[in-house]
């Protein structure tokens, strides 16, 4: 976090103290341009080995595992809202880690049990399949072992964030993770399809397929976390006591993890992530069930949409570092916002499935990158020097209530006619979306451009904002 130069002192305390305490500050824990290559590095293969973990563990493949054991609608549910309402317990593994000394042991002893929990679901197939029990009990094992892999992640995500944070250079964040995204779409554009090709070829049953598939899963998990032992270590104590003496000898409202900016950003955030939700889980349900296209070309439209967020991710990282994130978020989640409207003229015709689809999952997939990459850049960005891994754990928390909150919605008005089923959806999230970014318009980033000139910029027009607002990230409005 770039703490100000020019601290604020506070009139009741004499000028002398404050000076005494910020000449003799504790040193600081800086880190070689070597160590954070070879850091950042490691940190991508990680990313690469993890991508493989979580599309066996998730996504499409346990969708259809568990319907394949005869899982109800109800259960299906539950896998959805499951990683959603553990969210709540992000704060909790923030303060948790906050008290430990090393941010790679505590995401070890988190995430290590994580992944080899589902070993004991690749046993459970393998029993289940010598001795031909109840598949049922498959699916409560799944969505137990679902439970508590998600429970411990929870517990950790905030911390490796804060990770995340201190070893990655602030002018590096846009490229750094449109890079370390960029190789883990690739693995995801890859592997996914391979995955599938191998459970529909095993030769016995497509659960015994998954069971094995699991196995090769949660390798690749071990393999993940083996990488971080190359990363840099952060001690959250030595770099708590740092920021403490970075900030001033007197305490400022942004010496908080819920600063005014902070609390702005988790306003506009919720709201997004509510409006996203109110439509996102649907579209999917719209081709499948409303238009009764086939699956297979629903596959297709994925895979383009995964392939478009690639080609974009290094472009959306680049401008980022220059502009800032919050103008893009602002500028895109425009596009973004609008984006289900375009889904109102679709339908079964060979117009809409050979050109209209693809074109929008295109459009999607490029829109979306900016929006996953700039929005964790921003969190990051707000986040308060010596509180970050606090405010990330109650970011989690935020999103996990209002996006399942938007689901309900969503999922309760596709179902009313009255309110006219998924095109009324879509309408509806199209306005959320929309409002959503009024909220976006009050956060500040330190060193982003204002709107208005990035917008002059890309068109060749003159722009009157003054330097002092994009230096210093402000609305030119206030």
């Amino acid at each position: 976090m770039v703490v100000s130069s020019q601290p604020t002192v506070s009139p009741q305390i004499p000028i002398a103290e404050v000076e005494i305490e910020l000449v003799t500050p504790p040193p600081t824990p800086k880190l070689s341009k070597g160590v954070i290559r070879s850091s950042l590095k490691a940190s991508t293969w990680d990313g690469v080995f993890a991508t493989i973990f979580s599309n066996v563990t998730g996504g499409v493949l346990l969708s259809d595992f568990l319907l394949q054991l005869g899982a109800t609608p109800v259960e299906i549910g539950l896998l959805s809202s499951i990683p959603m309402v553990v969210n709540l317990l992000q704060p909790l593994g923030a303060y948790v880690s906050e008290q430990t000394t090393s941010r790679h042991w505590y995401g070890l002893w988190i995430f290590g049990p994580s992944r080899l929990l589902w070993l004991i679901l690749s046993g459970a197939i393998a029993w289940q399949s010598w001795h031909s029990g109840s598949p049922h009990n498959l699916v409560v094992w799944t969505l137990a072992i679902v439970f508590l892999t998600n429970l411990l992640g929870a517990l950790g995500s905030a911390s490796w964030l804060s990770w995340m944070a201190a070893l990655v250079p602030r002018k590096l964040r846009g490229r750094y993770f449109g890079l370390r995204n960029m190789a883990s779409n690739s693995v995801n554009l890859i592997c996914v399809p391979l995955l599938g090709l191998a459970l529909s070829a095993w030769p016995g049953s497509k659960i015994e397929g998954y069971g094995v598939l699991l196995l090769v899963g949660a390798i690749a998990g071990i393999i993940s976390l083996g990488f971080q032992f190359s990363m840099a270590d952060i001690n959250p104590q030595e770099e708590t006591r740092h920021k403490s003496h970075s900030i001033t000898a007197t305490p400022t409202p942004d010496n908080h993890p819920l600063a005014p900016n902070s609390i702005k950003f988790l306003v506009y955030l919720s709201f997004w992530t509510f409006s996203v939700n109110t439509s996102a889980p649907f579209f999917n349900l719209y081709l499948l069930d409303n238009l009764k296209i086939d699956v297979s070309w629903v596959t297709i439209y994925g895979s383009i949409m995964s392939g478009a967020s690639l080609l974009m991710l290094m472009v959306w990282g680049k401008l980022a570092d220059r502009w800032g994130n919050r103008p893009l978020l602002l500028i895109v989640g425009v596009m973004v916002a609008l984006t289900p409207l375009l889904w109102l003229g679709t339908d079964e015709r060979q117009l809409s499935l050979w050109l209209w689809f693809p074109l929008l999952h295109l459009f999607m997939g490029g829109t979306w990158a900016a929006i996953d990459l700039c929005g964790n850049n921003l969190q990051m960005a707000v986040a308060t020097g010596k509180h970050q891994a606090t405010f990330f754990g109650i970011a989690a928390a935020v999103t996990g209530v209002s996006g399942a909150l938007g689901a309900t919605v969503g999922g309760f008005v596709a179902q009313n006619a009255d309110f006219g089923g998924l095109p009324g959806v879509f309408s509806l999230s199209a306005v959320l979306r929309l409002l959503a970014l009024l909220a976006l318009v009050l956060v500040s980033e330190q060193g982003s451009h204002s709107v208005k000139k990035l917008w002059g910029s890309w068109f060749g027009q003159k722009s009157s904002v003054s330097l002092d607002a994009v230096n210093q990230g402000q609305n030119p409005s206030q």
